[in-house]
């Protein structure tokens, strides 16, 4: 299939117009027209080869929403006109012990991701959402409710599942005291999904210029963690950390304000940590933890719950032909919270 996308050429170049060939339906194919795709600071780092493993041409994209065009033949989950989505993964081994647990994304073999990565069949390339067109295995497409807006649900993919996974792994529900370290893309989902599952949720900032933002995404706090006497104050006082900082940060500061056998789980930097002292580990048995996106039935159940909870991304709404301005801004944090590019404003050729 002939499409066109959005492509760096290299890490220095910006994003430009490039035609491209999407594959043959297999058997078990879905072939989706995109309608709306996040931009993820992930994309960011990618095209800039930021973590020194991009390949080029790259096209970026993985939080992806559209409807099916067509269908291989073997195909039964999905049809044509239906309403879908594309997170950060297209395919795993689906044989490991992982993917049989249904936790694709920590597939034994490596998952294949959605763009910067190879195929698995015929070792092409693959590239994102930041295209008119995508081909994907039908397990790894997820189905969008009805009651979710299209527009407003791509970020769900990435920013979306990032907070739920580890929110669902340790037990959030009804009197969680949940943490959400930084109010951007990643952490305003966070309070959301926390505090819909019923969680006392306080967002940590370095100083007080969201409180407005943080209580009404829903956090019922905000604490300044460059307040010494108010972060002694709030010492054992959660169950559950997320942090959201996408940079290299000292995790120290954060550490003591878990109760004991409570877990800070970082989900915003990928790269080094800065030196810490393993002494609040040990007084309390706090734990330091990571997580990636979640599985396939995760993140469709996840999908569900924002459906019924109403739950939504704060977007803006951009055309394609200004993502080096959304890119220059998001680096600045100039976005609340998502941007979302309209998929209508691609050029029909290269």
């Amino acid at each position: 299939m002939q499409t066109i996308g959005y492509a760096a050429q290299t890490a220095e170049t910006p994003l430009a117009p490039f035609a491209f060939e999407r594959r043959d339906l297999r058997a078990n194919d879905v072939a989706i027209e995109i309608l709306y795709c996040g931009v993820c600071h992930s994309d960011l780092h990618q095209a800039r080869n930021d973590w020194g493993f991009s390949t080029y041409p790259l096209v970026p994209g993985h939080e992806i929403v559209g409807r099916v065009i067509d269908t291989g033949a073997g195909v039964t989950r999905h049809k044509a006109g239906d309403r879908v989505a594309i997170g950060c993964i297209v395919d795993s081994c689906m044989e490991c012990d992982q993917c049989h647990a249904g936790e694709e994304q920590l597939c034994r073999n490596v998952v294949t991701q959605t763009y910067n990565d190879h195929d698995r069949v015929t070792g092409d390339p693959t590239f994102g959402g930041y295209s008119r067109h995508i081909v994907v295995r039908e397990e790894f497409v997820l189905s969008v409710p009805d009651a979710l807006d299209l527009a407003k649900a791509a970020p769900l993919l990435c920013a979306g599942i990032t907070t739920w996974s580890p929110l669902r792994t340790w037990g959030v529900g009804p009197g969680s005291r949940v943490g959400v370290i930084g109010l951007g893309g990643l952490g305003h989902m966070a309070v959301k999904l926390a505090h819909a599952m019923g969680a006392h949720v306080t967002v940590i900032s370095r100083n007080d210029a969201k409180q407005a933002d943080a209580l009404a995404l829903g956090a019922e706090a905000l604490l300044v963690s460059a307040d010494a006497d108010a972060m002694a104050a709030a010492a054992n006082s959660f169950d559950l950390i997320i942090d959201t900082i996408p940079v290299r940060h000292d995790v120290s500061p954060y550490m003591p304000l878990l109760d004991v056998d409570s877990t800070l789980v970082i989900v915003g930097q990928l790269g080094p940590i800065d030196e810490t002292s393993t002494l609040p580990f040990l007084m309390a048995r706090r734990r330091l933890s990571g997580s990636p996106i979640g599985g396939i039935a995760e993140t469709q159940e996840m999908l569900d719950f924002c459906a019924r909870m109403n739950i939504l991304p704060e977007c803006e709404m951009i055309a394609i032909q200004d993502i080096h301005a959304a890119f220059e801004r998001m680096e600045r944090a100039d976005v609340r919270y998502r941007f979302v590019i309209d998929m209508a404003s691609m050029p029909e050729a290269a």
